[in-house]
């Protein structure tokens, strides 16, 4: 391999060595970004973990608030109950006295109860009137008493109605709070949801980011093997190079003494008078000559 080839050979060698260079820093520069931003979403992963199991602590214990609320309406429920069955009793005993009623109202029947009550009280009748009135003012008598049992269901339903109403408010109140206590959980709920997509859709990314780091750290190995070679290849030529380049150098060297030992040699001949380095110069041409005999 000639000179020329072995510097062209050189070159080429020293700009696959810089594009190697360059190709490792890029590689390099990627590594450190991948694991920068893999690092940052993961730290946003482990913060929205947090935000989730803050979400669902809270969730949860809405939801047993929730179940006891529900508990505690269902036994006030519970007690209510009975009262209710004794309203419905009344009621059906009220529409039953109701249906036995006369045509005339309360009001008609009182007023005509009065009425011969009246007459019999300041008139004077005979037997057989007086008792066909008697037996007017028991009729009557008998159908207000419909009335008066109506009015006395009718109390009774209202006197447990008054002392259901407290029981109904609790219930009621219970029932509320439980209703908004569910409200809210549905609604951490839902935030949960979101926040579940979005951890999902970070981890992805961050899982994407390692992949691409380590298949970028396997990138690594293979250039700086081939980098590695590239550097040993272009030693061995800068060394035969130098090798070549001082030997180049000698001959030139030896060259040059050998011209000036001869011109030296000649102007001696001459019969003219040498200087120490020419002198030198002769008798180390010289040196290299064999020796002769007189």
């Amino acid at each position: 391999m000639t000179q020329e080839t072995k510097s062209t050979e050189l070159a080429t060698i020293n700009r696959q060595i810089d594009a190697l260079r360059e190709q490792l820093r890029k590689i390099n520069s990627d590594i450190i970004q991948h694991v920068e931003r893999r690092d940052k979403l993961n730290q946003q992963v482990q913060a929205l973990r947090q935000e989730i199991a803050e979400f669902k602590k809270e969730r949860d214990t809405l939801n047993e608030s929730v179940k006891i609320l529900k508990q505690k309406r269902d036994e006030m429920r519970e007690k209510i109950r009975p009262y209710i069955e004794e309203i419905k009793v009344h009621s059906e005993k009220i529409r039953e006295l109701k249906e036995k009623r006369a045509g005339k109202n309360r009001h008609e029947l009182q007023k005509q109860l009065d009425a011969i009550e009246w007459k019999i009280a300041t008139t004077s009748l005979d037997l057989q009137e007086e008792k066909r009135l008697i037996d007017q003012v028991k009729q009557l008598e008998t159908q207000l008493i419909v009335y008066k049992k109506i009015d006395q269901h009718s109390k009774k339903i209202t006197e447990i109605k008054s002392e259901l109403k407290g029981y109904q408010q609790q219930a009621d109140a219970f029932h509320k709070e439980l209703t908004e206590h569910a409200k809210k959980s549905q609604e951490l709920h839902a935030k949960m949801q979101l926040k579940f997509a979005e951890l999902s859709k970070l981890r992805d990314e961050a899982t994407n980011l390692h992949v691409q780091y380590l298949l970028a750290k396997e990138q690594i190995k293979p250039l700086h093997d081939q980098l590695s070679y590239l550097v040993e290849q272009r030693k061995l030529l800068q060394d035969a190079l130098r090798e070549e380049f001082e030997k180049t150098k000698k001959s030139k060297e030896q060259e040059i003494k050998d011209k000036l030992g001869s011109q030296a040699r000649e102007k001696l001949q001459r019969g003219e008078k040498l200087d120490w380095q020419e002198f030198q110069l002769m008798v180390g041409a010289g040196s290299d000559e064999p020796e002769t005999e007189d």
